[in-house]
């Protein structure tokens, strides 16, 4: 029994300490798990704040990257502004914008411009004077990209690109739009400006010493089809990091960023805070513990007490690291005492030694005299509502640096009504700088903005005005004349359109200083001669108009361009010489059936091109005739153009011959054209027209593959024609492609000339023309003289440049036959020929009676319709043929 009952106590003892271990196991694995989970909580929390921080500095360095080239965007808009005025912008004039766009601070370093998108001006010009020439469009240059420019208008943004000096720049292309003739806006080209890379980082802060960041950009590459990394190093983009877009408009980059040191240092967990964690969870646990052991050995209740109280002081000591890794401060205030309670860190905070008692005098020589009377009226509002205490003050440590303290408090009453306040405060300065330096950030760019938009209207002012008078510029009268009232009665409208004379001279000979002083005199002079409701612009290099909204008859009008002529040509003194210039004015009035306002500006243009074709300074309405003149023109110019791609300019050929033998020699090809309905047209009914449209050279280009092709014909049919010349025409003597061209020929040397026109003027510009000579001589081409001694050629420039002959114009030969002076001085011709030793031909040889004075003279070669005329490629080699038989049969009707 005794042993029965020891088993029972025994089991029943086990039993109650089970009924006491087991819940407290439990109850000690739930703390353990909660402890787990709140240190994973503390370090997920502390990663959010990282992110937060990083998105926070990333989001501003992606604002000023967009703002940046949102404002470089902005400048060169401007620029596109004054391009769009003036489509004909020069070197000088564009190299005046550009300093003018760059003088404004930006991210822009070069720029250019390019008519048609071909790169024609460059700013700085000499670092950038080779990309002329060549497409404006950074590569891949796309038809796509085109597309946009041309037809939707957009900016497009390339890049980053390898610029010369090494350094990697953006590409913005921006379309410019043009007024035309007509009124209407028209694709002229495109402004390019390049961003240097290395200053946008350095202005967007991603090379700041202090920024606390690792960052990469990117861009999706059209070869790979993967993010290529652009600045900062790849290892970011596998590290998890914070990332954002940046919009470039055609473009978009992705910026990513990680603390430096990775995420692991950034949100590592704070080891005061897990033991805060480990001490909450001890006293959990111990407090379930103690209950336990209180329950079931009361008799060790001083024993346990003191157990526990030894735990609570460690509890409280670890309490106290928790409190100080948060930087935050108690205090408590007894509102009926004035008496104050500080813990350790709120000495700290306040930078007070802890062996100065707390007090409300401390507190408040500490507080920021400004800030004071707001935190006490919080206090006492706090108070008197029974509401949470809530105040924010600046506070000047003993170093005089300056903090921003954040206060917290609650507000308590004992059951005697004593109120007590407990409360804290923490340290918010980095929170506050962060909003100040977004808040100036904000104000820098808002200042940019504005900066850029005075910016952008004085340039909206300036590509309405001419910069040297004053005066309105062609934009501003296209604008005004689109603006006036279209009114199906009102025919009070009157456009004169002035260029002036004799301008480019003194230009050339004084400089652009007398010009300046010019275009000033007569703005000034027009400005004066017109009445207050009269408009002048000025709206080229020496062309004005005039605009009269006063109903104006055909004679007034007339007297108001003569009226203005003599005010011009009043001359004035400039650097010690006597300046005077002429005008020439066109003048459209509106008809009695009215016609566009723009309309009537192209009618006076085309007025003043007839004053001028009729002997300049001089007035010439637009009537009736010029107007078929000009359409007649333009039809002519469009048939030339369209005969050129359907290859209807042929050559004809006319044959020169030996004086003596009367053998052919020689041939001259000739230009022709085989218009659709008038048949063939010799050069007269369309060189002039051809020479407006800057096609000459095609035309030559044209009948030189002919002449040559024929050339081999008569040397494959046994004709014993070895050679063959050509007229070239000026424009075409200075073209590179000519030199191109003939280096792709196989020319026999000998076998083909080229034929100068004498008026060409050689005298001017003697060593340019020598020079290209020699170049084509090279080739084995000769150069002969066309229309000799109608000309500007002198004797020291024919022994310049040296040619073979000398063609002695028609006008000379067609008197000899009964004037015996002209007969002396083709003699005197043929002597300075023979003396320098070049061959003399003869044309416009009319009668065999011309061709034999001539070989009398001493002329070698003859050519003229009593010989033969001018035929067809075909007609010319049956002529040619047949010739041989009619020699000696010519020289029998002669004598």
């Amino acid at each position: 029994m005794a042993i029965k009952s020891k088993t029972t106590e025994s089991v029943s003892r086990l039993r109650s300490r089970l009924q006491i271990l087991i819940p407290s196991a439990v109850v000690l694995v739930g703390v353990t798990v909660s402890a787990f989970y709140a240190d994973l909580q503390q370090q997920r929390l502390g990663r959010e704040a990282a992110r937060n921080t990083v998105e926070e500095d990333l989001g501003l360095i992606r604002t000023k990257l967009e703002a940046n080239i949102n404002a470089d965007v902005k400048l060169l808009q401007g620029m596109v502004a004054v391009i769009g005025t003036e489509p004909y912008v020069t070197q000088e004039r564009f190299r005046a914008l550009s300093t003018q766009l760059l003088s404004v601070p930006s991210q822009i370093r070069d720029v250019a411009a390019a008519p048609n998108l071909i790169t024609s001006f460059v700013y700085p010009f000499e670092n950038n004077k080779s990309y002329i020439g060549h497409w404006v469009l950074p590569p891949p240059h796309n038809e796509e990209a085109v597309r946009q420019l041309r037809e939707e208008g957009r900016t497009i943004i390339g890049g980053p690109l390898p610029l010369k000096d090494g350094s990697m720049g953006l590409i913005i292309t921006l379309p410019v739009q043009m007024i035309n003739d007509h009124g209407n806006r028209a694709f002229w080209g495109a402004l390019a400006g390049v961003v240097g890379l290395d200053r946008l980082y350095d202005d967007s802060g991603l090379r700041a010493p202090d920024l606390a960041l690792s960052v990469a950009i990117t861009e999706d590459s059209d070869i790979t089809g993967h993010p290529t990394v652009i600045y900062g190093e790849g290892h970011v983009l596998s590290a998890d990091p914070v990332t954002m877009m940046v919009d470039l408009g055609t473009e978009q980059w992705a910026i990513s960023a990680v603390p430096k040191g990775g995420w692991h240092a950034a949100s590592r967990p704070d080891i005061r805070i897990r033991g805060m964690i480990v001490a909450m969870s001890t006293l959990i646990a111990g407090s379930v513990i103690w209950v336990a052991l209180l329950m079931s050995e009361r008799q060790r209740n001083y024993a346990a007490l003191r157990q526990r109280e030894e735990q609570l002081t460690a509890i409280s000591h670890r309490l106290g690291l928790a409190l100080e890794a948060s930087r935050i401060g108690i205090w408590e205030l007894d509102f009926a005492s004035g008496e104050i309670t500080w813990d350790d860190r709120m000495y700290q905070l306040y930078d007070v030694s802890p062996d100065v008692p707390a007090s409300y005098d401390i507190w408040k020589s500490h507080v920021h005299p400004e800030d004071l009377k707001l935190s006490d009226e919080a206090l006492a509002q706090a108070i008197e509502q029974n509401t949470l205490y809530e105040t924010q003050f600046r506070i000047i440590r003993n170093s005089g640096e300056l903090s921003h303290i954040r206060a917290v408090g609650i507000i308590s009453r004992d059951q005697q009504g004593r109120i007590r306040v407990l409360g804290v405060n923490w340290d918010v300065s980095a929170d506050i700088s962060l909003q100040e330096d977004l808040r100036e950030a904000q104000r820098k760019t808002e200042q940019q903005n504005m900066a850029l938009e005075s910016a952008r209207q004085r340039m909206e002012h300036n590509s309405l005005h001419d910069a040297l008078t004053g005066l309105p510029n062609r934009r501003f009268i296209d604008q005004k004349l689109a603006a006036l009232p279209r009114d199906p009665d009102r025919q009070d409208l009157t456009v004169l359109h002035l260029d002036l004379d004799r301008f480019k001279e003194i230009n050339d000979t004084l400089g652009h200083g007398a010009g300046d002083a010019i275009l000033r005199h007569v703005a000034d002079e027009l400005t004066a001669s017109v009445d207050a409701e009269d408009f002048v612009a000025r709206i080229g290099g020496d062309e004005f108009v005039v605009v009269s909204t006063r109903s104006l008859g055909p004679d007034e009008a007339a007297l108001l361009g003569e009226r203005l002529i003599a005010a011009i040509n009043q001359p004035i003194l400039y650097d010690g010489h006597e300046c005077r210039v002429g005008a020439s004015i066109g003048i459209a009035t509106q008809p009695e059936a009215p016609i566009p306002a723009e309309q009537l500006l192209v009618n006076a243009d085309i007025a003043l091109y007839e004053a001028k074709r009729r002997g300049r300074n001089r007035v010439e309405p637009f009537n009736d005739n010029l107007r078929a003149r000009t359409i007649n023109t333009k039809h002519t110019a469009d048939a030339i153009l369209r005969s050129l791609a359907d290859e209807e300019f042929i050559a004809w050929f006319q044959p020169q011959f030996d004086a003596r033998t009367l053998e052919i020699n020689g041939v001259e090809a000739l230009a022709r054209w085989q218009h659709p309905q008038k048949g063939i047209l010799a050069p007269n009914a369309f060189l002039e027209i051809a020479e407006n449209l800057n096609v000459v050279a095609q035309i030559d280009a044209s009948i030189l593959d002919q002449a040559l092709h024929q050339l081999s014909r008569w040397q494959a049919e046994g004709l014993g024609i070895n050679h063959v010349s050509v007229n070239i025409s000026a424009q075409r003597l200075f073209e590179d492609r000519l030199l191109d061209h003939l280096a792709n020929l196989a020319v026999k040397p000998g076998s083909l000339s080229f034929e100068l026109l004498e008026s060409i003027s050689f005298d001017d510009k003697a060593d340019a023309v020598a020079a290209s000579l020699e170049r084509i001589r090279t080739h084995g081409i000769a150069i002969e003289i066309d229309d000799f001694g109608t000309g500007y050629a002198s004797i020291l420039s024919l022994i310049k440049l040296s040619p073979s002959r000398l063609k002695i114009d028609r006008q000379l030969v067609a008197p000899i036959v009964t004037n015996p002076a002209q007969r002396r001085l083709i003699s005197s011709i043929v002597d300075i020929g023979r003396s320098f030793g070049i061959g003399i031909v003869a044309e416009g040889v009319e009668t065999m009676e011309h061709a034999a004075i001539l070989r009398d003279l001493g002329c070698q070669t003859l050519q003229g319709y009593a010989l033969a005329r001018p035929m067809s490629a075909d007609g010319f080699i049956d002529f040619a043929r047949a010739h041989a038989l009619q020699r000696e049969d010519l020289w029998q009707r002669s004598a």
